[in-house]
């Protein structure tokens, strides 16, 4: 176990507890629905997209907005020493608006990459949704549901994180390497039922409904090989 990736994952949640300063998401009532990360409309070029909040582990970010189209989304390149990404904060009742939905595809994947091991837990992509603290330390007490695109974990594949100090990171291995690379997939959720699977040690005492934050990120540090990805628009939704 690598005590920089633990530290990273660490950071993660008092990032996303603590400092998180973005504006609130887009809501409508109308269409029954709440945008989590809407990147239309904000500026094409390489960096951290405005309202985001930048969070490095290791390594150098390589990160920018791109276009296609009328398609804006985030792009991710980790050269093999990087893990980092973006936060900001989003407040949403999960019991008012369950679902989630994203597009995202991956272009090169970490190879050997596999959540199940602490010693090579890369992922080209990770959306993490970080909720209410349930206690102190916060760091320590924040539920956190990571859907990644893996390498070798099977798909469905659902666990904690192995590192020390993360027992409230659970993942979702939404997409792995039997995904076509290069190929946008949009994926939908009911996160709502996911937190009862995932936390059902702790959610029939403390039931969840806000949550606090949102992360896009990308980690190859462990594998030393080359992750790139990219994410669109994000949205919680009532059906």
């Amino acid at each position: 176990m690598k005590f920089k990736k633990t530290t990273g994952i660490l950071c993660l949640l008092v990032a996303m507890v603590f400092v998180l300063t973005g504006s609130d998401p887009v809501r409508s009532e109308k269409t029954g629905y709440i945008a989590a990360a809407r990147f239309t409309g904000l500026p094409v070029k390489p960096g951290v997209p405005p309202g985001w909040i930048l969070d490095k582990t290791a390594g150098r970010p390589a990160l920018g907005l791109r276009k296609n189209g009328d398609a804006v989304f985030l792009h991710l390149v980790s050269e093999g020493h990087s893990s980092f990404g973006i936060k900001k904060e989003v407040q949403v009742d999960i019991r008012q608006y369950p679902y989630l939905t994203w597009r995202w595809r991956a272009k090169r994947l970490p190879k050997g990459g596999d959540v199940r091991q602490g010693s090579r837990d890369d992922q080209a992509l990770q959306l993490y949704i970080a909720f209410q603290p349930l206690g102190f330390p916060a760091k320590l007490t924040t539920p956190v549901i990571g859907y990644i695109w893996d390498n070798e974990a099977p798909k469905g594949w659902m666990g904690k994180s192995p590192k020390f100090g993360a027992d409230k990171v659970r993942y979702i291995v939404s997409r792995n390497g039997t995904d076509a690379l290069g190929t946008w997939y949009t994926e939908k959720r009911n996160i709502y039922e996911d937190y009862q699977h995932l936390f059902r040690d702790i959610a029939a005492e403390k039931p969840m409904g806000l949550t606090r934050g949102i992360g896009l990120y990308i980690d190859s540090q462990d594998t030393r090989s080359r992750a790139e990805g990219e994410i669109g628009e994000i949205y919680f939704s009532k059906r």
